[in-house]
């Protein structure tokens, strides 16, 4: 106790420049400032609410510059709102908030988070967390890096992932209950967009994606999510851009990523990182922007690392994390009386937040211990010469005798001692509907994206033409088998290689995939099923393009069953490729294990596909049995062998004659029977359902393992510590 009481005296003394904040009150440079005399009372809630449906009658006051809300008298209090709260930037005049959302009080209390280690769980990341956020309010975690912050706010979302164990409990309204499916929203740090859209599509698709309903009712739904997030004046840009337009900033993608979630209109909006990578203007807009949303009765909790001053005077109530501890939850400017009564006044020139980072993170004592034989002009390297260990201990010590924590307690008992209102599930598209949305959207988004089919079109031409062109002119008589042979074995070996310039589109379409399963918008058969019809009709192009050039330029037989024969042969190839190139991308998640993977695996398929070496021939362990059954190169180029030679007669001499089994049987294993090239072609059909199935387990498995899904979290809620 004496060392915290010396080094606070020590770091008064050495922040000259710092007051008390009762003595800045009066002055009028900084943004986030209340009325005088309000940071001397403790934090102040909102009187426990009486639970009744009832609509926010939101405005703007003409000439003014603050929100104000207005409730009957039985709903919870939102008519204090704004008493005492910091002011809001002035918005146009005349600007109205159409749309009123009847939010949702949530409380956590004696909430514990452990991640499992190797052994058992043993890592407390967040440490017996108690707050609340009310409706038409912004609640802010705030902390360093790797303070809890993003697990925090999972827990209370019910996202955590499978690996985490929540103690604890969570209240909604009053109740111990999970929040339905369109209850709220979440908004992940890094949110997959689709480029190739506008901001109108990409919100539209959402739109038939989370709601049910016919289409033509949900286009205001998604008017208003843009007049939300003020996107009006991006709704008809593509988000990704193209060669001639550069593509969204990344505070407009942000919004547009918030956007997506207020199409379900949720009572609930929880946001990880909302100013992740934005710069100070694209910043303070998405809060102003947060602050217009949270007006209309909608309950906000994000996380937060750092923030300008002008950022931090919009927040409502902050919750301040350390190593998982939490050193203080109530008003944002309660937080300044509570760092300047705990000894750490904030300087009159620094911004509050980063008072606050600079008082516990204790990355710095790393900058002050590689610096400390450094001085500048004013003399200590550090404004805060205090170990934040320390301070730590000492703000985390006061909270908890602080009038600010008992706050907390009471609002938590009252918001708890009686339940509200549940939330409703406002209901999802069908299957069948998610499916033809998701093979529409796709189809869109191939057609514009050149680096899904369009380049592979290219590709497999130009390839087609080289190996046409090089294996011209054969002719048909016996010599020109084994040749004719070695032709088909490089078209279907080269051009199933080159399928895997296909990866990095396939990948993008697995992340968005995970991105909108997360939340409940699409499941692993939608998927599947979508991507699966989306991809036929640039499969087929492909596969009948190529087809008719590398047919005529070879010489193969001219009859048109064949030929078609030939084009379904080749397309269901291109199909098992794309269910094989599927299963090892969602396997890897990454672009370079994924390419490397596929391309030994098509080398080792190659190598059993009975071209270098007869298959009866091969060795039996591995590479007979399973390596030439498991390879679809075998039976592709089988049916192509036997659709253009059986059935055929060669000359030997001028009185004998063998027939094309016989000419082909000591240059590639076939089967003289005539239905074997169907058999062949119903092997590659089954083949290629078997990828999608093991497809459809791998992307089960990874949302089951990567996403956080409600039930598993659901099961640790009700338990306590």
């Amino acid at each position: 106790m004496e060392e915290i009481q010396s080094q606070s005296e020590h770091y008064r003394s050495s922040s000259s420049s710092a007051s008390s904040p009762a003595s800045r009150v009066p002055s009028s440079n900084f943004f986030y400032l209340r009325k005088p005399g309000s940071l001397r009372q403790p934090i102040s809630f909102e009187d426990s609410p009486e639970w009744e449906d009832t609509d926010v009658d939101v405005r703007v006051e003409e000439g003014g510059d603050s929100i104000n809300a207005a409730t009957t008298p039985v709903s919870p209090s939102l008519s204090k709102l704004n008493s005492g709260s910091l002011p809001s930037p002035q918005l146009p005049e005349g600007a109205a908030v159409a749309r009123k959302i009847a939010g949702a009080s949530v409380v956590w209390k004696d909430l514990t988070v452990t991640i499992k280690g190797k052994r058992k769980y043993s890592d407390k990341v967040v440490k017996s967390s108690n707050g609340c956020a009310l409706p038409g309010t912004m609640t802010v975690i705030m902390g360093p890096a790797k303070s809890g912050k993003s697990t925090l706010l999972k827990a209370i979302a019910g996202r955590l992932h499978p690996s985490a164990k929540m103690y604890g409990e969570v209240f909604i309204n009053g109740a111990k209950t999970h929040m339905p499916y369109g209850s709220y929203g979440f908004v992940d740090r890094e949110t997959t967009l689709i480029g190739s859209l506008t901001v109108r599509e990409y919100l539209y698709y959402s739109a038939l994606l989370q709601l049910p309903g016919f289409f033509c009712q949900k286009k205001s739904v998604v008017e208003e999510a843009i007049h939300a997030m003020s996107l009006g004046d991006y709704a008809n840009k593509l988000i990704g851009g193209h060669c001639y337009m550069k593509g969204l900033p990344s505070g407009e993608r942000r919004r547009v990523s918030i956007a997506r979630e207020l199409v379900m209109r949720p009572r609930i909006l929880f946001i990880d990182e909302p100013l992740y990578h934005l710069d100070s203007v694209s910043a303070l807009l998405m809060m102003v922007t947060l602050k217009k949303l949270a007006s209309t009765g909608c309950t906000l909790i994000f996380t937060i690392y750092q923030s300008s001053t002008e950022v931090f005077g919009l927040f409502d109530r902050i919750c301040l994390l350390s190593n998982g501890n939490t050193l203080f939850f109530g008003e944002t400017l309660a937080c300044l009386q509570h760092f300047s009564n705990a000894g750490f006044p904030c300087p009159i020139m620094q911004s509050p937040s980063d008072h606050f980072l600079r008082a516990i993170n204790t990355d710095f004592d790393r900058i002050i211990a590689m610096c400390k034989n450094w001085q500048d002009d004013n003399g200590d390297f550090s404004s805060v010469n205090m170990d934040t260990a320390v301070a730590i201990r000492t703000l985390e010590a006061t909270y908890k005798s602080s009038a600010d924590a008992a706050a907390v307690e009471t609002i938590i008992l009252r918001l708890t001692e009686k339940e509200g209102p549940l939330l409703k599930s406002k209901g999802k598209a069908s299957d069948a509907t998610r499916i033809a949305v998701l093979t529409w959207r796709s189809l869109l988004i191939m057609s514009r994206e050149w680096k899904y089919y369009w380049l592979r079109l290219i590709l497999y031409m130009l390839l087609t033409l080289c190996v046409g062109t090089v294996f011209s002119g054969l002719g048909h008589s016996l010599s020109s088998v084994v040749t004719r042979v070695a032709a088909i074995f490089v078209f279907v070996s080269f051009t199933s290689l080159l399928s895997i310039a296909g990866v990095p589109a396939l990948m993008k379409e697995i992340k968005i995939y995970a991105s909108e399963e997360s939340n409940q918008h699409s499941g692993a058969l939608v998927f599947l099923f979508g991507q699966l019809l989306s991809s036929i009709p640039f499969l087929f192009l492909i596969s009948i393009s190529s087809s008719l050039v590398f047919y005529f330029l070879i010489g193969l037989r001219d009859e048109f069953s064949l030929l078609m024969y030939f084009v379904l042969n080749f397309f269901m190839c291109l199909l098992v490729n794309e269910g094989l190139m599927l299963a090892v991308a969602s396997l890897w998640q990454n672009v370079f294990w994924s390419v490397l993977t596929l391309v030994t695996i098509h080398v080792v398929m190659m190598l059993a596909a009975g071209y270098f070496r007869i298959r009866n021939e091969l060795p039996g362990p591995v590479w007979t049995y399973p390596l030439s059954y498991i390879a679809f190169h075998t039976y592709s180029i089988q049916g192509l062998l036997e659709n253009e030679y059986l059935g055929t007669n060669f000359a030997v001499g001028q009185v004998r004659t063998i027939s094309g089994f016989q000419a082909l049987h000591s240059a590639y294993d076939i089967s003289p029977s005539s239905n074997s090239k169907w058999e062949n072609l119903l092997v590659l059909f089954l083949m290629a359902v078997g990828y999608r199935i093991l497809v459809f387990f791998l992307l089960h498995f990874r949302v089951r393992k990567n996403v956080s899904l409600h039930r598993l979290c659901q099961c640790n809620r009700n338990s306590t510590t």
